[in-house]
């Protein structure tokens, strides 16, 4: 058991940590709310473009390889650079991508799409590989769980936001089938692609304008830096020493399961209601909104739990209750299934921050660069939801194929319980 501080305390000089938590609070509000389009985009881009489940999950591979490929140059960058900096230029990465989407919709390119979404979640990687363990530190150490969860409740509140923002703006037009278009003529079936890709510009238009002057604001605004982690002893760090870590290497995969079933589930969600329900994409956009709704509620009372439970007993407990959750709803009936899944979302909630504080703990200079690996394991958001849509193309149904969740889930488990515990000092500790 623990006793954590939920929030920010003050500053080795004496300033308040306040400001900038609020700052960060902002920033995680953006990222999540921006990522979780994506979750909009999958069945969009499936129906315009006429893909199978595997296609459209190119998306979710596109925007999460991009995490594995950006981390390490990031940690590089931040040496250099410090995290404000970095969190200016991440921005500016990151509303490039978002702009790229007007040119994509004029000219209904679903490649110039996918090379967007990557050039967007470079900049999140970036912002990522800088934010997480800048908040763990921005305060006491007995606090870095609670603070990040706390800090992760504000993504979800654009989690929760963006799936119904995002189904008025993008799917309020009516999606034919396949079938429909084959009876249209070819400019008819030209044109109507043509508004429908259009249908994603004003969105990432002001999505391009707000990044943009995030960027301007960090970049006139005091963050403390954080000497332990920020000083030059972080030079002599090698690429692998972090890994030589048994706690950090252990939570590296559990970060890749976390993030490939969160997204794996949310990603399918809408076509799971649709293949077994017949429900309308606008309608099923709505259970995805309580899928990460549930996760926001579970971040603000987990936050609170935090500073009273072990953060590696409650995350083994929150992976077992989806463990039930996953297997269950493979042999449930359809409506309760589609619920269990969704429920997911809630106990999902303290997973990524309880893992990423668990796998820096006394790292100390190795901190950056153990928290590039942990944001590279983002990958298995772009690993997991492919190898779910093959599972479904296989079998011809997604309801079976989120087994491959529940085996995430398990390991997760494992981590909370056994293989978070901290074996020995790390070397290159400060």
């Amino acid at each position: 058991m623990i006793a954590a501080d939920s929030k920010p305390s003050t500053s080795s000089n004496g300033g308040s940590y306040q400001g900038p938590f609020a700052a960060m609070g902002m920033l995680f509000f953006m990222i999540g709310f921006i990522t979780c389009l994506n979750d909009i985009l999958v069945p969009h881009m499936k129906s315009l473009f006429d893909l199978n489940y595997t296609q459209a999950a190119l998306i979710q591979f596109c925007f999460f390889t991009a995490y594995f490929i950006i981390a390490f140059p990031s940690s590089s960058l931040i040496s250099k650079l410090g995290y404000q900096r970095s969190i200016v230029v991440g921005l500016l990465v990151a509303a490039l991508g978002t702009f790229l989407f007007y040119p994509a919709s004029i000219i209904a390119s679903y490649e110039l799409f996918l090379i967007g979404l990557f050039t967007l979640a470079s900049g999140f990687a970036l912002l990522q590989t800088a934010m997480n363990p800048y908040v763990a530190v921005l305060g006491p150490p007995e606090g870095s769980s609670s603070r990040l969860v706390l800090s992760q409740a504000f993504n979800s509140v654009g989690t929760t936001i963006a799936p119904l923002l995002g189904a008025t703006l993008i799917l309020a037009s009516q999606v034919l089938s396949p079938a429909d278009l084959a009876k249209m003529p070819a400019d008819a079936v030209a044109s109507y692609k043509s508004s429908q890709a259009a249908s994603v510009q004003m969105p990432y238009i002001v999505l391009t304008v707000m990044l943009a002057l995030l960027a301007i604001v960090v970049a006139f605004f005091k963050l403390p830096r954080i000497e332990s982690v920020e000083g030059d002893e972080e030079k002599n760090v090698k690429f692998f020493d972090p890994l030589k870590v048994p706690h950090l290497f252990k939570g590296v995969f559990g970060i890749f399961c976390y993030v490939g079933a969160e997204v794996a589930i949310g990603s399918f969600l809408v076509n799971y209601l649709g293949e077994r329900l017949g429900m309308a994409e606008l309608q099923a956009t709505n259970y995805v909104a309580y899928y990460w709704g549930g996760a926001m509620v579970g971040r603000f009372v987990g936050s609170a739990v935090l500073s009273r439970v072990s953060p590696g007993f409650l995350l083994g407990l929150v992976a077992g209750a989806n463990v039930i959750l996953t297997a269950g709803s493979t042999i449930a009936p359809p409506m309760m299934g589609a619920l269990m899944l969704v429920a997911c979302g809630f106990f999902n909630s303290i997973m990524f921050s309880t893992i990423f504080t668990l796998a820096i703990k006394d790292i100390g200079v190795m901190t950056n660069k153990g928290s590039s690996w942990l944001i590279a394991a983002i990958l298995g958001g772009a690993i997991v939801p492919q190898i779910q849509g093959a599972i479904a193309d296989s079998m011809g149904s997604l309801q079976w194929s989120y087994l491959l969740a529940t085996a995430c889930y398990i390991y997760i488990a494992y981590y909370g319980f056994s293989g978070s515990h901290v074996q020995h000092q790390a070397r290159g500790r400060a």
